[in-house]
């Protein structure tokens, strides 16, 4: 068999769900025996100071025997999050107004030298 028929062969059905500078794929696939499978794969694009850019790939196989197990845990830990910080994102990256500048490699603001515990009296 080619690689192409055997390509062909495995993917059954795919769904893309783009989110900023992150793409997921949702992918089932066939094995071998012709069961299905689902792998979710993270593809995130990262611009170097060139211009040239380059994908980091995280990919997970998720089989049919761990999809109950797996749904039940995922949508806790949803409505957990959910229940705990609201639907509002908070992050500061996230914000229209985000400018890259203002934070560190580490993801930490970056301090401009004034505390906010720094008080002025005069001001008072």
């Amino acid at each position: 068999m080619r690689d192409k028929d055997l390509i062909d062969q495995e993917e059954i059905h795919s769904k893309v769900l783009r989110a900023g500078r992150r793409t997921y794929f949702f992918d089932v696939r066939s094995t071998k025996a012709g069961d299905y499978y689902l792998t979710v794969t993270e593809s995130k694009k990262f611009t170097h100071d060139d211009g040239s850019f380059h994908y980091k790939k995280h990919k997970i196989y998720l089989y049919k025997e761990d999809f109950e197990p797996f749904r039940e845990i995922l949508s806790e830990m949803m409505d957990f999050i959910i229940d705990e910080k609201g639907q509002e994102v908070i992050s500061e990256r996230h914000q229209k107004d985000f400018k890259k500048s203002d934070f560190s490699e580490n993801g930490s603001v970056e301090s401009s030298g004034n505390s906010f515990t720094d008080v002025d009296f005069d001001d008072i």
